[in-house]
């Protein structure tokens, strides 16, 4: 081979590394993207609260005395179980005590007065009985026996009297005693006191109608608790009592807590520059779970409606408009593909048809570039 076409082979050699080299720098870099394979798995249908709902006893009382008084006794504080029927507060109540001590006296008194009254009625009884005896006979005269048979209607009126007495006597210790448990506040249920307002010596008076005041206890009951949450009234229709729940809290990230709905809120909320919804009401369904709540807790309440095993589903938000998404092939292209959807919630969508098991869906739909055609590339996520 002369020289001169070596040089020109070279020289062509060159150019065609070249013109590769230049069509490999200048070729279209592929979009990165997102995805997941098309997978079989369980599926539900859901509804969630539309704002933040609340975590409530489901048995909470706020206590005060019946009647106004200043504390003599104060045997609970912050924190502290009760057990049903303990005392938690207790008024000066001397004056009362002694009335019903005094009242105690009276009926011991009435009682005697009523048994003399009585023993006294039987004997003009018997008296009487004798009088009208002989008065068959002609052996008494008709004006004793008249007075001999009064006497002894008299003795028996003292009788029931005196024992009307004490009758009266024991029902005014009974409005005394009711007085006394007025002056007294007792646990209704076993619980937790979660606030005492007053101490020893202060003044404690009952809320004047229609004006709310602090109680004087307040009692919870940590044996059950439940989440109050507010949902959408398009979806209240579908909840129904008994159906299974999951509840999540904000103070324990990344737990989920099983539930049941409990109630369904009997109205609509309508409040001001806001959704109308209605309050759904999830308890706790493990005792377990229930040791370290407080209430008050923020909480989210995902009611159960539908549930489905062993179905093909995408993550929803690899769908566009309920009926399309997108697929990466193998060549590295990415095809619409229409699609036939059927139950969903907030994490994945049932596929009736449209995509085979194992295929690769796009989930970053939103990023710009993505469309039918395009070349794309799957982003390292460093699982």
């Amino acid at each position: 081979m002369s020289r001169g076409l070596r040089r020109v082979l070279i020289l062509v050699f060159v150019v065609l590394v070249a013109a590769a080299g230049a069509l490999y720098l200048l070729r279209p870099k592929p979009l990165m993207v997102t995805g997941q394979r098309v997978e079989r798995g369980r599926l539900e249908k859901t509804v969630v609260n539309t704002r933040a709902g609340t975590v409530k006893a489901c048995r909470r009382t706020q206590l005060a005395p019946a009647a106004g008084g200043q504390i003599a006794r104060l045997p609970v504080k912050e924190g502290m179980r009760v057990q049903a029927g303990d005392l938690l507060l207790g008024l000066v109540n001397e004056e009362l005590t002694a009335q019903a001590q005094l009242g105690r006296e009276e009926v011991v008194a009435a009682k005697a007065s009523a048994e003399a009254a009585c023993l006294q009625a039987a004997v003009a009884e018997r008296q009487s009985h004798r009088y009208l005896a002989l008065g068959k006979t002609g052996a008494e005269a008709e004006d004793k026996i008249d007075q001999a048979v009064t006497t002894a209607k008299a003795r028996q009126a003292e009788c029931a009297a005196a024992r009307g007495a004490v009758a009266a006597k024991t029902a005014q210790i009974a409005v005394v005693q009711a007085r006394l448990a007025q002056t007294e506040l007792r646990a209704p249920f076993a619980g937790v006191i979660a606030a005492v307002n007053g101490e020893v010596g202060e003044f404690v008076t009952p809320s004047p109608p229609g004006i709310s005041t602090l109680p004087a206890i307040d009692l919870i009951d940590p044996s059950c608790f439940y989440v109050s949450a507010p949902v959408d009234e398009v979806d209240a229709a579908a909840i129904k009592p008994g159906m299974s729940a999951r509840i999540t809290l904000d103070a324990f990230a990344g737990r989920h807590f099983a539930g049941e709905v409990r109630r369904l809120a009997d109205y609509v909320l309508d409040r001001e520059k806001q959704a109308r919804t209605v309050d759904v009401e999830v308890i706790f369904s493990e005792p377990a779970d229930m040791e370290n709540l407080l209430v008050g807790y923020s909480a989210d309440a995902e009611v159960i409606l539908q549930v489905r095993e062993d179905v093909l589903r995408v993550p929803t938000e690899a769908v566009i408009g309920g009926s399309q998404l997108y697929v990466l092939k193998k060549d590295g292209r990415l095809e619409q593909r229409q699609i036939s959807a059927g139950l969903f919630n907030w994490d994945f969508t049932e596929i009736k048809d449209g995509v085979q098991e194992g295929e690769l869906v796009v989930t970053s739909v939103t990023r710009a570039g993505v469309k039918a055609g395009a070349l794309a590339q799957l982003e390292e996520t460093g699982d």
